[in-house]
C-alpha cells in the first residue's frame, strides 16, 4: 500500500483535530477555515480573520496557523491547546465581539473557561485571564481534557515534525497570537531522522500512536518549563512581556519599542 503524501497526511491530521473539537466543544457551529503551517518566532499559532479568498471571489476563509517548530518539543496536548485556543478566536469572530488586534478580552476568556481551557498570561495557574498575549492550561477533568483523551484513544497522532525545532518554550515566551518579534532567532538543534526515536524521546513519546502505547496527554500546564538562564523582557509602553535567553534584542510590534530586560 502506497503511503500518503506528506502534505495530505500532515494537513489531514490537523483537519481531523479541528473537526473533532468543533463537534465536541463548539457544537459543530464553527465554519470551515484554512489551516496553515507558519514559523513566526516565539508563536505556537495564530488566527487571522478572512485571510483567504477563493479565486472566483465567492468565498472567504479564516486562517488558523500552527508552528511546526514546536511539534517535537512540547506535549501533544499543548499542540491541541494551541489549535483550540485559535478556534476560540474564530468562534468569537463569528459569534461574539472581538477586541482590538491580538487582545484577549473577557468574552474570549469566558469561552475558553467554558470549554475547559483556563486563560493565563503566564500559562500557569494564577495568571491574568485577559491581556494582549495569553497562554492557557487544561483544566483537569474539564471538557477539553476529556475530549482530548477521547481523541488520542481514537488513534490520533501527528506524523510530521520539524527537524530543526525551536527551544522548548519557557513561561510567556511562546504565546498564541503574540505581537512580539525577536531580533535574534531561537537556538535550533537538528533532530536527525534516523536517530529521532532516541535523541528526541523526551518529546516524541506524546506522538506515538495510542494503539502502540498507553495514551498519555502529557498534562503539563503550558509554560511551566525550567526558567534557568532565562530573563524576563517587558515593553516599557504596553507592559507586554516574555521570557527568553539573556541579552536578546526584542521589539514590541505594536509599540515599536525595545523590551527592557530584567533578571528572572
Amino acid at each position: 500500500m502506497t503511503s500518503r503524501r506528506p502534505t495530505e497526511e500532515a494537513y489531514a491530521e490537523l483537519q481531523r483535530a479541528y473537526d473533532f473539537y468543533n463537534g465536541e466543544l463548539f457544537g459543530g457551529q464553527l465554519p470551515a477555515c484554512l489551516i496553515t503551517f507558519q514559523r513566526e518566532k516565539r508563536t505556537m499559532g495564530y488566527f487571522s480573520s478572512k485571510r483567504f479568498v477563493r479565486a472566483d471571489g465567492c468565498r472567504r476563509a479564516d486562517e488558523i496557523a500552527m508552528n511546526p517548530e514546536y511539534f517535537a518539543v512540547v506535549p501533544l496536548i499543548e499542540v491541541m491547546q494551541t489549535l483550540v485556543h485559535e478556534m476560540v478566536h474564530l468562534w468569537q469572530q463569528h459569534f461574539g465581539t472581538p477586541s482590538r488586534a491580538c487582545y484577549h478580552n473577557a468574552e474570549w476568556a469566558g469561552k475558553m473557561e467554558s470549554i475547559g481551557l483556563m486563560p493565563s498570561d503566564t500559562g500557569a495557574p494564577g495568571g491574568k485571564k485577559t491581556g494582549q498575549t495569553m497562554g492557557d492550561y487544561a483544566v483537569p477533568g474539564g471538557p477539553f481534557e476529556t475530549a482530548t483523551r477521547r481523541l488520542l484513544t481514537g488513534g490520533f497522532a501527528i506524523s510530521w515534525f520539524d527537524r530543526f525545532p525551536a527551544s522548548p518554550p519557557p513561561t510567556m515566551a511562546v504565546l498564541q497570537g503574540s505581537a512580539i518579534a525577536a531580533a535574534h532567532g531561537d537556538d535550533e538543534v537538528e533532530l536527525p531522522v534516523d536517530d529521532a526515536a532516541e535523541d528526541a524521546s523526551f518529546s516524541l513519546a506524546a506522538y506515538t500512536a495510542p494503539a502502540q502505547r498507553e495514551p498519555s496527554l502529557g498534562l503539563e500546564a503550558r509554560g511551566q518549563g525550567s526558567r534557568s538562564n532565562r530573563n524576563k523582557y517587558t515593553c516599557p509602553s504596553c507592559k507586554i512581556g516574555l521570557w527568553g535567553k539573556p541579552s536578546l534584542r526584542v521589539k514590541c510590534a505594536d509599540c515599536d519599542s525595545l523590551l527592557v530586560e530584567s533578571q528572572a
